[in-house]
């Protein structure tokens, strides 16, 4: 397992590194002191509702110790430096340790924009590979320190559960898509932020898109048990389920979420495999290690298991609750954590739109980076890179706008030319100048069809829908204030 253990690492740390350069020019923007949901803001009412202690476990964050442009920084590169570390090979243990650690503290404070599920998977996955990574500096493959077996289960528990649990949902979720195969029908212009490769995909005829459904729950619900199967069966398993994953990244936007899964799938190959690949194994002796450290790892690991089991889709509801709490105290630090993607399918793509104004005529569209905007842009391929701020938009565009409060925040920084907020878009279109006036307009998406496309080029089509939060403006006193019918 020795090999298949430093491809995986090799993979965690670019993942990171890929996490943290995201994060590198967005985190002033979204949690920084004048950014849309301040950390500090967000840490002040943790503390004022819990005790101190309750409220550390709370929010597991080394921003406690400090919140501003500073603290920030410092969080983003040091996380960089540890990844790189990690990738490299150098201190593996203590880097992979400390981007977890890293990575933890920054979504433990973000609120709304580290609610995804990929994010604990990075988690789960660094956090268990904590124990699963050579000790200290070692050269090539660390092969004096082989890794714990409970370790390499647990990284392909999460691999399975990934898997199995998204098929669950879908059963569960009672989305009459999935029972119709139609789910995938009009997937991939509703994702976040779509492929050029996807709109190419979707225009395939429905009997493609029906047979694909039957693919991902065969894949989900049953070829993945073979994780667990006898080593021929496993890597077939590895060599039919990849392929998979490659064609995700293809066709959507799933940041740093398809390559974690692609990482974790590589733990099913091994050493004997791989030697007929080329890659000669040393043969070493396996170095000595405290049993009491030993045993402490394996209770830890141990503790990851029952929690995982605890969480799963259905089963917490039929536990006595004792115990559920394992799963319970670990929720916090999102390392045991349910998985289910795509349990409800998206049918509309609706998109928002900031604008700005000076004389609330002549309306000016502030450019995104990767969100579909000019119906003529293809949408391009990003991925592992991942634009919270543009992804979380998607999200709030599909409800009320005050499910999503910050999006009347991003409104006020406009007006107030805020730079962090600003950087957030792909330009300042009033050269720095701030508007009198902004708004946010909701749009309808849909991709153009194979005709459209050869007529006008345009990758897209839309229609205005009409307001989504109240326009603000600034009053001749310098104050910003809602307006418009309705506003007093």
């Amino acid at each position: 397992m020795l090999w298949p253990r430093w491809i995986f690492l090799r993979a965690l740390g670019l993942i990171f590194l890929s996490a943290f350069w995201s994060l590198a020019s967005e985190i002033q923007g979204l949690i920084g002191p004048r950014g849309l949901l301040p950390a500090g803001e967000y840490l002040e009412a943790v503390s004022r509702a819990l005790p101190s202690l309750r409220a550390y476990w709370a929010a597991p964050t080394l921003l406690w110790l400090g919140s501003g442009r500073v603290a920030l920084g410092a969080l983003v590169w040091a996380g960089l430096a540890f990844s790189v570390l990690l990738t490299l090979n150098l201190w593996p243990r203590l880097a992979c340790a400390l981007c977890t650690v890293l990575f933890l503290s920054f979504v433990a404070a973000a609120q709304d924009f580290s609610g995804y599920q990929s994010d604990g998977m990075l988690l789960e996955a660094g956090f268990i590979s904590i124990f699963f990574a050579p000790r200290g500096l070692r050269p090539g493959l660390g092969a004096a320190d082989p890794p714990p077996r409970l370790a390499w289960f647990l990284l392909v528990w999460e691999w399975l559960r990934i898997y199995f649990e998204s098929g669950v949902v879908k059963i569960l979720s009672g989305d009459p898509q999935w029972r119709t195969l139609t789910a995938l029908d009009h997937y991939y212009e509703n994702l976040p932020l779509p492929t050029f490769i996807g709109w190419y995909v979707q225009h395939l005829p429905q009997g493609f898109h029906a047979a694909c459904v039957v693919v991902v729950f065969v894949f989900e619900l049953a070829l993945v048990w073979l994780a667990l199967a006898p080593r021929p069966l496993r890597l077939a398993c590895f060599f039919l389920v990849s392929p998979f994953q490659a064609l995700i990244i293809l066709t959507a936007n799933y940041a740093f979420l398809n390559y974690i899964v692609l990482a974790l799938g590589v733990l099913l190959l091994d050493d004997a495999f791989l030697r007929r690949a080329g890659l000669r194994t040393p043969e070493v002796a396996a170095e000595p290690r405290h049993p009491a450290f030993r045993w402490a790892g394996n209770v830890v690991l141990g503790w990851v298991l029952v929690a995982t089991l605890a969480v799963a889709p259905t089963i917490a509801r039929h536990l006595w609750r004792p115990l559920l709490w394992p799963a319970i105290a670990l929720e916090p630090f999102r390392i045991a954590n349910p998985y289910g993607l795509f349990a409800v399918m998206t049918e509309e793509r609706l998109e928002i739109e900031f604008q700005g104004s000076q004389d609330g005529v002549t309306w000016v569209a502030y450019p995104f980076r990767h969100k579909p905007q000019d119906p003529l842009v293809a949408p391009g391929i990003y991925a592992p890179y991942q634009p919270r701020f543009e992804w979380n938009l998607w999200f709030a565009a599909l409800a009320d706008w005050r499910q999503y409060p910050w999006v009347l925040v991003v409104e006020g920084r406009l007006l107030e030319g805020e730079p962090s907020v600003l950087r957030l878009f792909a330009g300042d279109p009033f050269g720095g100048v701030p508007p009198a006036r902004v708004r946010s307009v909701l749009w309808e998406y849909r991709f153009t069809s194979l005709a459209e496309k050869r007529a006008t080029g345009a990758w897209w089509k839309r229609w205005e829908r009409g307001p989504l939060a109240p326009p603000l403006q600034r009053g001749t006193d310098g104050r910003i204030r809602a307006y418009g019918p309705g506003v007093e």
